[in-house]
């Protein structure tokens, strides 16, 4: 029996491949000795749904008669959370994460650090909003403000700083090598900054939720601007501003992040479906490599850890050995 994904969170839909599945019943199947949800099943394939509150890591999916399939589950890493765009690692391999909070709401907490064992720490506050994170390379962790239309750099005692105004509604933001900050205002725009400079660099379609983004290691822009469409696409945006959408079509892209390996993903927060989604090509078809629900997030490690993260909760996958 093959799980599809092989990686899942709690509330994904996993297929199940196999042969002579005949007269499976609710119940007969278990992830972890606990009972999945059965959505569908017919006699070479099974829809089950990963239930809440598994521990995470690598587990086994059961059936009542006898037959097995692999499956990592992600582990509840935080929660409590209100994300609106990918968490961050920092370089001591802690997780930075925001609660964003209604328009206009000034949270007690802007950004969380949590700690490889779980730990959320309180690290940054007085942002109105914090939406988006980045590691700029002078190693300094810069935050989007969506209601002040802004960028904050934080110093080491979690001060913000702000670096950048009149960005409209600042969203999704990435350093290129040279030191140029882009900045997704949803409202259409990507400006790039440099010393409180603010410059237009390209126009994109407006988003009604944010602009995402993620500098590649060969010095493209991906965007994704998710609007009212029934589906949109991923922005690949050149050095010189000529922009370019990628063949395939998304229900909900949101969150971007390249993996070690170099490989694009991103985050489809298609409610009952979705997850996130891995490029070895990009004109290809995308890999569906994590199940989600309401995914809007994802970051990786140095290490190779894979964070996923819903608006409210981000997962753990350790790196593969």
């Amino acid at each position: 029996m093959i799980a599809s994904p092989g990686r899942a969170v709690e509330g994904a839909r996993v297929t199940l491949s196999g042969s002579d599945l005949n007269d499976v019943a609710p119940g007969d199947v278990t992830i972890d000795s606990t009972p999945a949800h059965l959505v569908f099943a017919s006699t070479r394939r099974l829809v089950v749904i990963v239930p809440a509150g598994l521990a995470g890591g690598a587990m086994l999916v059961r059936g009542k008669s006898g037959w097995t399939a692999d499956l990592t589950v992600g582990a509840n890493w935080a929660t409590g959370l209100h994300q609106v765009d990918s968490p961050v690692f920092d370089s001591g391999g802690n997780l930075l994460v925001t609660y964003s909070g209604a328009r206009g709401q000034e949270s007690p907490v802007s950004v969380f650090r949590v700690t490889p064992s779980g730990a959320r720490q309180p690290f940054v506050s007085g942002i109105v909003n914090a939406t988006s994170l980045v590691y700029g390379p002078d190693g300094s962790l810069y935050v989007s403000s969506r209601f002040d239309g802004a960028v904050y750099r934080i110093d080491e005692s979690g001060t913000p700083v702000q670096v950048a105004s009149d960005l409209g509604v600042a969203c999704g933001l990435a350093f290129d090598a040279d030191g140029w900050l882009y900045v997704g205002d949803r409202s259409g725009t990507v400006f790039r900054v440099r010393d409180g400079t603010v410059v237009p660099f390209v126009t994109l379609p407006p988003s009604v939720a944010a602009f995402h983004l993620a500098m590649s290691p060969a010095g493209e822009l991906f965007v994704t601007a998710p609007t009212l469409g029934s589906y949109d696409h991923v922005y690949k945006v050149d050095r010189q501003g000529t922009v370019e959408a990628l063949p395939h079509a998304f229900g909900r892209p949101q969150g971007l992040a390249f993996a070690p390996d170099g490989s694009l993903h991103v985050a489809d927060a298609l409610a009952n479906g979705g997850g996130v989604y891995r490029f070895t090509d990009l004109r290809s078809e995308p890999e569906l490599v994590i199940g989600g629900s309401g995914l809007i997030g994802v970051a990786f490690g140095g290490d190779g850890t894979c964070v996923v993260a819903s608006n409210h909760t981000a997962y753990r996958f350790d790196a593969k050995p």
